[in-house]
């Protein structure tokens, strides 16, 4: 660059401000420029209220009375028995064996007790009690145990176990490798040599090293720290990186934002910081989901109307037709096994298995299956700010940059780089060099005589440097705004200054970080010498921009029906600006209002409908996340919450759907329900629409389910008390296993997500269920009238029962063949109607679930033409008999759509008009009308969990409470209580080598 002379214009210089105050001549004033954040300097203490949230160092450990106060570095190593060349290999397994490793406990789940979990809810026991019956049971009027159809129902059982364990154990795996592979680091100085390692294998006694960026892998001392800055957000929620010395303690999952450093390590595990507090304080922890709650629903809803049936066929076959005691049992068994949904939970599990390696692709790995559910029905979104609303890195914002004299934006631009670190640079230092473009031009043309680093003294950095094309020696200075006009001699003038001043509270208002840049020229050659003064010339906005996806992916997610609400720790401004750039809003809140309320005569009415009304909230600890969350559940709504810290965990937890954003820690990672791979928040929006999609698949499934069962039920209870038909309980295990094999492919189905977001309306799909099984049911009974009361077919067609125009009973045993073909002809069809919402072909379903109808109903058609089992009282039929059985179905099937077309105009039209009612009515009383929780605790709800529980939670014992704060002094007793307690428990057990 060219030496810069005043004859280059002067860059934007922003908006006058007028002056509000003048000093008298005889005072100067002193000035505070109320720089954004410049309340938040100290090195050493966070701005947070730690009266809300606060941990004393005996909290830790039991309540025990500890007067410890501080244990001094080189009593450390004697209290460790170790030294700074750390520990030999030998002693490290033996400490491994005494401490165990250095990870919170997982619970490790047994894979025969899941196989068997699998069995074990209302749906399988009645399966389960039906095989006890056929086994048991059934050995009356002198015949044997039924043990074919005991066979049967047991082989049924464990298909759809074995599935459904086979998809759960595979997911299952993936996730614990992508866990395992996230695994972290430690460099650790073994036999006297660094080496790295897995941070799990770290025990008390090991001296560790750590530098910038690197995450603190467990407890420890500092023996080294050269110009260390350590991030504890993770784990305290302290709002600024803390400076650390020689001597201080740095705690496991903490981040190093600046400098190296070297340390002994005093605790691991279950003892450390994160893990003393995470066992105190708990969390949210029951384990039955929304999806629970709905199986449960239609679990219910399946088993009234089966026993409903049962009840009834007691009654009339016992009472009033004195049926002998297995003739009645056989036909209690057709409605057990055949009403039962015995595959839904699995179709569910198996749907969500699927969905969740669709979600995959888009860089979403979901650790809890029935998330993908909850998913779909996400009414608001609450999103971090840093790193998935916007980038994490800091940016100088070009537009805005104000100049002072002669210089033009581009100069000052160019000085700042000039006074930046190109090498291990901070956060400051790179955004400059990097919005030059050319991170070479940071060098470029000068020669670098003396350079001084940022330092939490001075607050500023300084380069002097020879300019190479005029040989002159010049010097540039760049910091805190106040620092730096102080150390301005030439051209500092009260104008000047009241510009600063209003252009300083300016970015403050707007969330933008301002950066003052100062330049003079020395007289000499001596790069140590005086200059001719500091000029100030410019002054840069620093800030955190918008993601360049994340805006379109807030309209997206806006026209899903989902409102996404900013949920950040950073301050107000910054969650404003940030805000207006995205078009989310500008109507946010502190969090203080989560304990305050509205202020009195404000349009809220109550603290509720101000979180419901919110664009955002600033300044939130965890457990303000925790807060939102659970007032947004009380108010109906399912609410998803992203998080990336360990404090984190309880929101996450809390939350209908948790969701850990890339490069979240492990504890979030533990307790969220999707985590991210991929930056940005266009990744969760992918999410919501595949969940869609997954969720359509769902509800086509259950209303086919439900009008199954009703078909069933009803069917054969009918039959059974107007012609006295008994039905082989085989035949409807055949007809089940057909049907499974069928509908287990409605998981890969081709259907469209909705534009709102779905909830169960499980009136909706019962009335559904309901009208489709009675039209069935007709379609049977119908057939079995007409066959039973008169000769039609053999006079339209000439087809028999064994020669003869009639069946020579009602339980002639090719009329059982045709109503067996009849049922599950049909039965299966009536898939393609309740997947579809317009005519059933005007939607073309997948070519897995074609295929599968069709190989079902080949081999239906197989086994009423040659099957002739003697255990079952069936008879093959002829082909005649096959094609009016087909070609009745087809009759009876067209009309179906116009049942569903029916039913919408009518029944749930009117359930809708209900619903949008009660709506209406919570928003004008602001009466929660229900409470959606994320995990209820319902016994009944809770027998369902472990049928479509995807994993175990990776890390239950993760999540904080709400009080995780300790001031300093506490955390440095805690710190000595931990060294204490590790030396007691070597003293115990000393080593081989130490007694020798």
């Amino acid at each position: 660059m060219s030496e810069p002379n005043v004859a280059k214009e002067p860059g934007p210089q922003g908006e006058e401000s007028p002056v509000a105050y003048s000093p008298s001549p005889d005072e100067k004033k002193k000035r505070e420029y109320k720089e954004f954040g410049h309340d938040e300097e100290k090195p050493t203490h966070a701005n947070v209220d730690m009266s809300l949230i606060e941990l004393k160092a005996e909290d830790l450990y039991d309540k025990e009375k500890v007067d410890l106060e501080t244990i001094v570095i080189e009593d450390v190593f004697k209290l460790l028995q170790c030294d700074e060349n750390g520990l030999d290999t030998e002693e490290a397994h033996r400490r491994i064996e005494l401490f165990g490793p250095n990870k919170l406990e997982q619970e490790e789940q047994n894979a025969f007790l899941q196989f068997l979990s699998f069995m074990w809810n209302p749906l399988s026991w009645v399966m389960e009690g039906a095989a006890l019956v056929a086994i048991v049971l059934s050995n009356g009027n002198n015949q044997p145990p039924d043990w074919e159809d005991f066979i049967g129902i047991v082989l049924l059982l464990f298909i759809n176990s074995a599935i459904g364990f086979y998809e759960e154990r595979n997911a299952g795996n993936a996730v614990k490798a992508l866990m395992d592979s996230l695994a972290p680091k430690a460099k650790v100085k073994r036999n006297g040599s660094w080496l790295e390692i897995e941070s799990s294998e770290l025990v008390p006694g090991d001296m560790i090293s750590f530098k910038i960026g690197d995450i603190v892998p467990a407890d420890c001392r500092l023996t080294e720290a050269i110009n260390v800055s350590i991030d504890q957000a993770a784990l305290t929620g302290e709002s600024l990186p803390q400076s650390k010395k020689l001597g201080d303690q740095c705690f496991s999952g903490s981040t190093c934002k600046q400098g190296e450093a070297e340390g002994v390590v005093i605790s691991t595990g279950a003892n450390t910081f994160f893990g003393r507090a995470a066992s105190l304080v708990g969390q949210d922890d029951d384990t039955t989901g929304h999806l629970q709650k709905i199986l449960a629903q239609i679990g219910s809803f399946c088993l009234v109307s089966i026993g409903i049936f049962v009840i009834a066929e007691i009654l009339v076959l016992y009472a009033g037709f004195r049926y002998s005691y297995r003739r009645g049992l056989n036909n209690i068994l057709v409605l057990l096994i055949g009403g039962i949904p015995i595959a839904m939970p699995t179709v569910l599990s198996v749907t969500l298995a699927v969905g969740a390696q669709q979600l995959a692709k888009h860089k979403a790995i979901v650790t809890r299956i029935t998330a993908i559910e909850e998913l779909a029905g996400v009414t608001i979104l609450c999103s971090d700010k840093t790193g998935t609303l916007t980038t994490n890195k800091l940016t100088i914002d070009k537009a805005t940059i104000r100049t002072y004299g002669p210089f033009s934006a581009d100069d000052v631009m160019l000085l700042a780089a000039y006074a930046s670190r190109t090498e291990n640079q901070d956060a400051i230092d790179s955004a400059v060099v990097q919005a030059l473009g050319d991170v070479a031009r940071a060098r470029a043309g000068i020669k670098l005589l003396d350079f001084k680093p940022f330092n939490p003294v001075d607050k500023r950095t300084e380069i002097t440097y020879r300019e190479e094309s005029s040989g002159k020696l010049k010097r540039v200075t760049k910091g805190m705004t106040g620092i730096i006009i102080e150390l301005c001699s030439r051209n500092k003038t009260e104008e000047l200054e009241n510009r600063l001043e209003a252009d300083v509270e300016e970015f403050a208002t707007r969330g933008l970080r301002a950066l003052a840049v100062a330049y003079e020229e020395l007289d000499g050659q001596d790069p140590e010498g005086e200059g001719n003064g500091f000029e100030l010339i410019g002054l840069l906005a620093i800030f955190d921009p918008p993601r360049e996806d994340t805006k379109q992916t807030i309209d997206d997610a806006l026209a899903l029906g989902v409102k996404v609400k900013m949920v950040t720790g950073d301050q107000l401004a910054i969650a404003k600006e940030t805000g207006r750039r995205l078009g989310l809003g500008d109507h946010m809140y502190p969090a203080k209002v989560l304990k305050d309320g509205p202020a009195p005569g404000s349009k809220h009415l109550s603290l509720d409908e101000m979180i419901l009304d919110a664009d955002g909230f600033a300044g939130v600890f965890p457990e303000h996340k925790y807060e939102i969350v659970k007032r947004l559940q009380g108010l109906g709504h399912l609410c998803a919450m992203t998080g990336d810290g360990a404090n984190d965990a309880p929101a996450l937890s809390r939350a209908n759907v948790g969701i850990a954003v890339e490069g979240a820690t492990d504890a979030a990672r533990g307790a969220a329900d999707i985590v991210l791979t991929e930056p940005g928040l266009s990744t969760i929006v992918h999410a919501i629409r595949g969940s869609r999609v997954i969720f359509q698949r769902m509800r086509n499934y259950s209303i086919y389910a439900c009008a199954v069962t009703i078909r069933i039920v009803v069917c054969f209870a009918i039959l059974a008390f107007a012609f006295k038909f008994d039905f082989p309980p085989f035949m409807v295990l055949i007809i089940a296993l057909l049907n499974d094999g069928t509908i287990m492919t409605l998981s890969v189905d081709r259907v469209l997500p909705s534009m709102t977001p779905d909830s169960w309306d499980l009136a909706e799909i019962f009335s559904y269920a309901v009208a489709y099984g009675i039209y069935l049911t007709a379609s049977t009974v119908a057939l079995v009238a007409i066959i039973m009361k008169t000769t039609f077919f053999y006079d339209k067609f000439g087809v028999t029962f064994n020669g003869n125009p009639s069946p020579s009973s009602a339980n002639d045993y090719q009329l059982h063949m045709i109503v067996y073909l009849q049922v599950a002809i049909i039965s299966q069809a009536l898939i393609f109607v309740t997947r579809s919402h317009g005519f059933f072909f005007m939607e073309r379903p997948s070519v897995a679930l074609l295929g599968a109808f069709c190989i079902a109903q080949l081999v239906s058609s197989i086994i009423a033409a040659y099957a002739n089992f003697g255990f079952t009282q069936i008879q093959a039929i002829s082909g005649g008999w096959i094609g009016i059985v087909w070609v009745w179905n087809i009759v009876w099937f067209a009309p179906l759509d116009w049942i569903k077309f029916a039913m919408k105009a009518t029944v749930i039209k009117r359930l809708r008009e209900r619903h949008e009612a009660a709506q209406a009515e919570q928003a004008s009383t602001g009466v929660p009308i229900t409470r959606t929780q994320s995990r209820a605790a319902s016994i009944h709800e809770s027998l369902y969990s472990n049928r479509v529980s995807f994993i175990r939670r990776a890390a239950r014992k993760v999540g904080f409470g709400s009080k995780i704060t300790m001031k300093p002094e506490e955390l440095q007793r805690f710190s000595s209580i931990q060294a204490q307690r590790t030396g007691a428990t070597l003293a115990r057990n000393p080593s081989r080598t130490a007694a020798a």
